[in-house]
């Protein structure tokens, strides 16, 4: 009898050493960190600081352009400025002044008030150059409108010139407004630069 009682505790003490052994490595596989899914994002999108250049050709006017930027004319002195790294153009479009400029203003507020329905707001920036008769406004459009930035300019006699950029993705602000803001920054200066000849 003395026998099968110390097999019963060794059998004991070797299962209980089991189950130690398999709680002691549970436990401490256990102390990971607990894995968590991670919040969803937008990429960092970084641009090179802008480079302009002066741009002139026989059309009745001159600007600065981002030298990053490919121009291509269009008829009638009109022109689109092209940034294929960021799926977007700006489409300039000229038109003389001949006894309509009020209708040739309709028009270009027109165009801009025309996403009022998609645009969370819209801010007006008057431009004045007295030295180089440069009038305009330049229009901000913040939402998911189709165009972010709008400007049109004139010297209310002869010249008449509008500009707008456009993405070639769907419009979601959030996702394209670093490469909106760059070329907001580009069309401002554009609009500062512009002379007539």
């Amino acid at each position: 009898m003395f026998n099968l009682k110390c097999r019963d505790k060794k059998r004991v003490s070797v299962r209980l050493n089991i189950v130690l052994g398999v709680l002691s490595l549970v436990l401490f596989s256990s102390c990971k960190d607990e894995v968590l899914p991670k919040p969803s994002g937008y990429l960092r999108l970084d641009y090179p600081v802008a480079e302009y250049a002066h741009f002139e050709n026989q059309c009745p006017f001159a600007f600065e352009m981002n030298s990053k930027a490919i121009i291509k004319g269009e008829k009638d002195c009109g022109f689109t400025i092209t940034y294929p790294k960021m799926k977007a153009t700006i489409y300039l479009t000229y038109k003389p002044v001949n006894n309509n400029i009020n209708k040739l203003l309709r028009d270009a507020q027109k165009l801009t008030f025309e996403h009022v329905i998609k645009a969370d707001d819209i801010l007006e920036q008057p431009y004045l150059n007295e030295q180089t008769k440069v009038y305009g406004m330049f229009y901000q459009v913040n939402g998911n409108a189709a165009t972010n930035s709008q400007f049109y300019v004139t010297d209310s006699t002869k010249h008449f010139l509008t500009g707008s950029v456009y993405f070639y993705a769907k419009p979601n602000y959030d996702s394209i407004m670093p490469a909106a803001s760059y070329i907001k920054n580009d069309m401002q200066r554009l609009m500062e630069t512009l002379e007539w000849k």
